[in-house]
């Protein structure tokens, strides 16, 4: 099963260079985010005729999750929990019927900027709520996976500047020692257990010539529970997607699963 998280930055502005992608790269599986539109805006027509099952978490102008698949999706459920004043669309989840049965959790983490700040603390407290939802994930043990745009640049490797990122709300202490909380539960940050070392980015800022710069931020994670570890064959970053024709300024992420 091949899955990829893409962050697309908006459905309308993206959906040449979307379903060219789709056309292309055919995934089992697509978790995207901010798709920017309401659930009945969405063209999930589009997709169906291309064989997909389509849920979306959607929201007028901002935000917004959808998930995309050839297999059946079970079990749907929007929202994260722990904030029944959250209006904002964040979080889907929908379990994959394949050989094996997955968990999906798809994400847009909050920002967070400018930090310190009423945005940087809701960053903050949705994290807590993810920790405590990924609690949940591991006493079920079952294979299961969050995936998409987290906001969170891990460690200093991860940004062609680290520098230039130290007061930001994606690399601040306090985003790392969440994002650290949340994985050290017990789940495999599955590009790292792939590839290693400097120049792996997912994001590349549309000012100043970043992609020609190649000043770049991975910001893109899949969070593997133990049992979905145990499935995985290899997980990737499909850069060149960055310097196509009206590109979004994050690429897909992949994580290829033996289920």
């Amino acid at each position: 099963m091949k899955i990829a998280t893409f962050n697309i930055n908006g459905i309308k502005a993206r959906i040449g260079a979307l379903t060219d992608w789709i056309d292309e790269a055919a995934p089992d599986v697509a978790i995207l985010q901010e798709i920017k539109s309401v659930d009945e805006g969405f063209p999930r027509e589009v997709f169906e005729d291309k064989g997909y099952n389509v849920e979306t978490h959607g929201q007028k102008g901002f935000n917004g999750v959808a998930i995309l698949s050839k297999l059946p999706l079970e079990d749907v459920t929007c929202g994260l929990p722990g904030d029944d004043s959250d209006e904002q669309a964040r979080w889907i989840e929908a379990t994959v019927v394949g050989d094996t049965a997955i968990r999906i959790c798809g994400l847009y983490l909050p920002n967070g900027n400018p930090a310190p700040g009423p945005k940087y603390d809701y960053k903050l407290a949705w994290m807590e709520r993810l920790h405590a939802r990924a609690q949940e994930l591991l006493t079920q043990e079952e294979p299961a996976l969050m995936a998409g745009d987290y906001n969170i640049i891990p460690q200093a490797e991860d940004a062609a500047r680290p520098d230039a990122w130290r007061d930001d709300a994606l690399f601040r202490l306090e985003s790392r020692d969440a994002w650290r909380r949340i994985q050290n539960l017990g789940f495999t940050e599955a590009f790292r257990v792939r590839q290693t070392g400097t120049g792996h980015y997912s994001f590349w800022d549309y000012q100043a010539g970043a992609w020609d710069k190649n000043d770049g931020i991975r910001i893109d994670h899949f969070l593997l529970t133990p049992q979905c570890a145990d499935l995985l064959n290899n997980c990737w970053i499909e850069s060149d997607v960055r310097g196509r024709e009206k590109p979004s300024d994050h690429v897909p992420v992949w994580v290829d699963l033996a289920a």
